[in-house]
Formats: structure tokens, C-alpha cells, sequence
């Protein structure tokens, strides 16, 4: 009998409680549903916001509470907790006491998989990294599964994993946060302050990153970013097999010339890799650290020369009258519109701003100068990049205009170019402001822009 097969036989006839009803829930809910489980599925949104999943919900069976006071009454031994969630909420902190067991469909799936583990964290690109992975471990032949926090939840699919399979897992500070387990290989991309507005300070989120490696013993192996100084600051406290990646030293993987290499093996000609921008050369590196003796060298080769991105990063959506639009609306903090904006030889048009999460703009200030001739704000964290450029004292370089809306921003950016610029989208902020994901903002940004004549 599998893990998976005694962990359905222990929760069959259980009250179990999901908290949150969306997108990585809900196929946990089926799943506990299948398995014979009385579910309580609970979310702070009403029926109308929830949509098509409030009906699967109701469809299943399953008791809804919604709305204001939607955890005043848990009463059920087991909860399963959205990752957005912390576990010190006053909630979760009462039900624990009274004894009940605190998980989430991460950590469940953790415990419960049978497959070999590769996961991917950090600050910026994580999910280019993790899909590069996927794709190389796809074209050498292995069976593999993509989730996390990117693709479906895979809890759902336990049942039809093997010992031989490889889950390949993007995974954020808030699955880590509370995370009792390692993968076998995993990646720290790079660390940087990000999403300060759910953790207590930039310490907690680095420490939630660390649970990626903290459980590893020494045949696992974990792959650290060697220029980025808060991952690299994390090599002592390491006791797996540690790979160090650089583009600007000598590292176990390090640029020679223009070409990857990892120890005497010369890898990938950087000049092959179809996404542009040298955070990219990176998140190669990272992904050779990770899975080269898996796959080799010419997989690696093969996926660079035919892998064009990852949808809402630097995509081309559009050209007209001479002038490209594109949509990089993951770039959900400075950190990521830097090494977006560095991408571009010429100055650009861009459209930034939105939620704030807590995070410093200081350093955005001097690459909106250098690269930016028409800024174009939107949302709550208008009023700090505005800060970061004035703060250079070279804010006269750039024309700074306040949009209303999406399509007051396009437009807008219309208005102001003319063939051979450049239109990005590249906010700097998360989306929540105004969208329930950076995915609904690009899409948004997208249809303006299609529907422009």
C-alpha cells in the first residue's frame, strides 16, 4: 500500500477544513472529497467573486463559508491552510491549541509523493528557471510533472507518480514558510526583499527560502547564485552537495568566454539562448547545476536554441506602426524590471506600478534614468518609484505622466511613441491592487494592446 493509499484510508469520514478556494485548492479539495473526507471549504471572498469555483464546490458538496467571519467558527481536526496564509494567524494559533493538525497541500504532497524531487525558490526567476528545467528533463526522456507554484497542484496526481519519475517544483516563501521537508535537488536563484508585506521583516523571508535545503542530507544537492550576495551568504550553512553558479567569477559553473561551462566541460555558447537579457544566462546556469548530469549537454543546447519564454515575461505581444509592445508583467519588483529594462538597448516607454508589499524602491531610481524616456504610473506604489527617480537627481531625463486606468495608460504610451520604440510593460509591483494575479494584469495589457488600430 502506497503513502498516498494509507493517507486516504486515515482521512476517510474526517472533517477537514480548506481554507481558501482557489486556484491551488481546489483540486485538494476534490482530492479530499474522492477520498471520502467531509470538506469545509472556506474563503474570505463571496460566492460571485469565487465564480466557477464556488459552483465545483457546491457541485462536490461541499459546505462553504464566505465572507466576513469566514474563520470565526473552525472546529475541524484537520486544516489545510492556503499558502497565503500565515500560520501565527489568530485562527490557526486558536485551532492549534485545541489540537488540530495545521497543513497545507504542499507539505502534504511533500510527505506523500513517491517521485524523485527538483525544486526551484528565490527572489527573481524562478519560474523560467523551473520551466527550464522541466523542458530539459522533458526532452532527455524522464517522465516529469510540473507544479508548485507554477502549473497545476499536483496533489491530486500522487496516485499516478512512480519512484522513477522526477516533480519538477516552483516554489515560493509562502510554501516554504512552514515547510519540514527538503527535495532532493534544489535551486536558490537569488535572494533580494521582496514580499515584506506578508513576512515579518527580509530575515523571516530568507529563512522561509533556507527550508528548500535545511532537511537535505549529504547526497542531496542544492545550487546557490555565487554573485548574489544574501544566497551566497547562506554557503556555510549548507550540508548537502553544494554547486555554486557565476557569471562575473570562477565558480563550479562560470562563463568562459561567452560559453557556460561546469568544471572542464564546456557546456552552451551564450549566444544560443533564444530569451534575451544576461538574468536569463543565469537562470541557465541554475538549471545546469541542477540537472546537466541528468540530461547532458546537448539537451541543454537543444532547449536553448528552441525555448522562446515563458508567457508575461519580456513577450512580444504586439508590433505596430514600428513600434513593439511587450509584456513583462511578472515583474513584480524592482529587482525584475532592472533586469528587464537592461535588456533594451535603447531608452523605452514603460508602464509601471501597483500593489506595495512593503519593499524599498531605492534602487530602481538610476536604471529608470538611464533606460526610461516616458514613464507611465498606475497604482499604490506610483508615489515610491517617483521618489526612487527624483532621488537621482535626474528625474528632468524622463517624462513622468499619472495614468487613470489600463487603457488610459496604453493609449498614453501610444500617444507618445513612434516607430522604432519600444512599449513595456514592466510594473514593479505585485498585482493586487487591481488584479487577482500578474497573469490577469498581462492579459489585460494584452487585449488593450491587440485591440489597438
Amino acid at each position: 500500500m502506497t503513502k498516498a493509499d494509507l493517507f486516504k484510508e486515515r482521512i476517510n469520514g474526517k472533517n477537514i477544513t480548506v481554507i481558501g478556494i482557489g486556484i491551488s485548492n481546489l483540486p485538494l479539495i476534490k482530492f479530499l472529497v474522492e477520498a471520502g473526507a467531509n470538506v469545509t471549504a472556506c474563503d474570505a471572498h463571496d460566492a460571485d467573486w469565487l465564480g466557477d469555483n464556488y459552483k465545483v464546490c457546491c457541485e462536490l458538496g461541499v459546505k462553504t463559508v464566505l465572507g466576513d467571519g469566514y474563520l470565526d467558527n473552525i472546529t475541524d481536526d484537520i486544516i489545510f491552510k492556503t499558502p497565503g496564509m500565515r500560520i501565527d494567524n489568530p485562527a490557526l494559533v486558536k485551532a492549534a491549541e485545541r489540537g488540530a493538525h495545521i497543513t497545507s497541500e504542499m507539505e502534504t504532497f511533500f510527505e506523500l509523493c513517491p517521485s524523485h524531487m527538483i525544486a526551484v525558490t528565490g527572489s527573481d526567476g524562478k519560474t523560467t528557471t523551473t520551466t527550464l528545467i522541466h523542458e530539459m528533463m522533458e526532452r532527455a526522456g524522464y517522465k516529469t510533472w510540473l507544479g508548485g507554484n507554477i502549473g497545476n497542484p499536483l496533489l491530486s496526481d500522487v496516485d499516478k507518480m512512480t519512484e522513477d519519475d522526477y516533480v519538477i517544483l516552483e516554489l515560493s516563501s509562502f510554501q516554504l514558510h512552514t515547510m519540514k521537508c527538503s527535495p532532493e535537488i534544489g535551486v536558490i536563484t537569488n535572494l533580494s526583499p521582496n514580499h515584506l508585506d506578508w513576512h515579518k521583516d527580509y530575515r523571516e523571508y530568507i529563512e522561509a527560502k533556507t527550508n528548500i535545503y535545511k532537511y537535505m542530507n549529504s547526497r542531496d544537492r542544492l545550487v546557490l547564485n555565487a554573485d548574489n550576495r544574501d544566497s551566497a551568504a547562506l554557503i556555510s550553512g549548507v550540508h548537502a552537495d553544494l554547486v555554486l553558479f557565476s557569471r562575473k567569477s570562477q565558480a563550479d559553473i562560470y562563463l568562459d568566454n561567452g560559453v557556460i561551462c561546469f568544471g572542464k566541460d564546456k557546456i552552451l555558447d551564450i549566444s544560443d539562448i533564444k530569451i534575451p537579457g544576461m538574468h536569463n544566462v543565469e537562470n541557465y546556469m541554475a538549471a545546469i547545476g541542477a540537472v546537466y548530469e541528468l540530461v547532458g549537454a546537448e539537451v541543454v543546447r537543444e532547449v536553448a536554441k528552441s525555448f522562446g519564454g515563458v508567457p508575461h515575461r519580456i513577450e512580444l505581444v504586439r508590433t505596430l506602426d514600428g513600434v513593439k509592445y511587450y509584456n513583462s508583467s511578472i515583474d513584480s519588483s524592482p529587482n525584475r524590471t532592472i533586469n528587464t529594462l537592461n535588456v533594451f538597448p535603447d531608452k523605452v516607454i514603460m508602464i509601471a506600478g501597483g500593489k506595495d508589499k512593503g519593499i524599498p524602491y531605492d534602487e530602481l531610481g538610476e536604471p529608470l534614468a538611464d533606460h526610461v524616456k516616458t514613464l507611465i504610473l498606475i497604482g499604490a506604489t506610483s508615489g515610491k518609484i517617483k521618489a526612487a527617480l527624483e532621488a537621482t537627481g535626474r528625474a528632468g531625463e524622463v517624462e513622468v505622466i499619472d495614468a487613470k486606468s489600463y487603457e488610459d495608460a496604453v493609449n498614453t504610451a501610444r500617444s507618445k511613441a513612434s516607430d522604432g520604440d519600444v512599449v513595456l510593460l514592466s510594473p514593479a509591483s505585485t498585482s493586487f491592487d487591481m488584479f487577482r494575479n500578474f497573469e490577469e494584469r498581462g492579459n489585460l495589457f494584452k487585449k488593450i494592446v491587440s485591440e489597438l488600430e
